[in-house]
């Protein structure tokens, strides 16, 4: 098990299995309204670049529920806003914190920090990787499916870091995995080359209609993330044709689970059919951030 949660390909995949054991037992505690204080006094600094709804809300109330506490800093307001080293942020900050979780930018950036940091950073977000959101994920697809392994995913959009965490996934979790991307848009090359190295089951297309065809899951992502707002028209263009719409779902497996990690654009990535129809478990997935986060943080911050 290591120190830090910034990409899943760092963990083994019984240590992630047993996160989603704890997540179990956690989200079923909180139902019965038993309290689950693993984190009593402890408190996590939360630095944020990038704006946030279901990242910052699911932190701050995991830490309380847990018995801790959340305290949210955007980088601005920071000494790093006005060109602190990293470095120095990250060792005055583990001196005060038992547990960092940062959203940011750079992969880089947050992998220079918890090598500086003597406590546990986990990765809410980055250019590169997502891996809170994947692991809700996964465990939002093991509720609804009885072996969540033995599936085929297929991610429709973007080649963005949760694309890049669906890929790094499927090297860690040993599923099929289909990604469709408009040419341009592919996922990180490194990421994939990664991933094959380590026996991903992995298919590539510029088809939709083709990646969707018998999938189990049905995954996508706005066309234009955070800090991408510029290329949004130029997105629209290359991107006709990846909605995953009612059309799109009826080529999918009968009983086939739509996701979305959101915000969602409805009607554009996604039609607002879809979202509120039969297959979709976004809300579930959107839930579940709070539960598996919550496991995360017991598992590397418990003393």
């Amino acid at each position: 098990m290591t120190k830090d949660f910034l990409c899943l390909s760092d963990w083994t995949l019984e240590d992630l299995e047993k996160i989603f054991d704890l997540t179990r037992e956690l989200k079923e505690k909180q139902k019965e309204g038993t309290p689950h204080k693993l984190l009593e006094g402890q408190t996590l600094g939360m630095l944020f670049e990038k704006s946030s709804t279901r990242t910052r809300v699911s932190f701050e109330v995991s830490m309380f529920q847990l018995g801790g506490h959340a305290l949210f800093l955007h980088s601005g307001t920071t000494q790093m806003g006005r060109g602190e080293p990293i470095k120095d942020t990250a060792r005055v900050m583990a001196r005060y914190c038992d547990g960092i979780m940062i959203r940011t930018y750079s992969q880089a950036a947050i992998e220079e920090f918890a090598e500086q940091c003597y406590v546990p950073v986990i990765n809410g977000l980055t250019d590169l990787y997502h891996p809170c959101q994947l692991m809700a994920d996964l465990f939002t697809v093991s509720e609804h499916k009885k072996d969540y392994r033995n599936l085929k995913y297929c991610w429709i959009g973007d080649g963005n870091n949760m694309a890049n965490s669906w890929i790094n996934a499927a090297a860690v979790f040993g599923f099929e995995l289909r990604v469709a991307t408009p040419k341009g848009y592919e996922a990180n090359a490194e990421v994939i080359s990664q991933a094959e190295k380590a026996g991903a089951k992995l298919i590539f297309s510029n088809d939709p209609q083709e990646a969707a065809a018998g999938a189990d899951v049905l995954n996508t992502d706005v066309w234009a993330s955070m800090g991408q707002e510029e290329e949004q028209q130029e997105r629209e263009k290359a991107f006709a044709g990846f909605q995953i719409n009612s059309e799109l779902v009826k080529l999918a497996a009968p009983q086939s689970v739509v996701m979305h990690c959101l915000p969602a654009h409805r009607d554009e990535e996604i039609t607002d059919e879809v979202i509120e129809g039969p297959h979709s478990i976004i809300f579930d997935e959107a839930e579940n951030r709070l539960h598996v986060q919550k496991a995360i943080m017991a598992t590397m911050m418990a003393r």
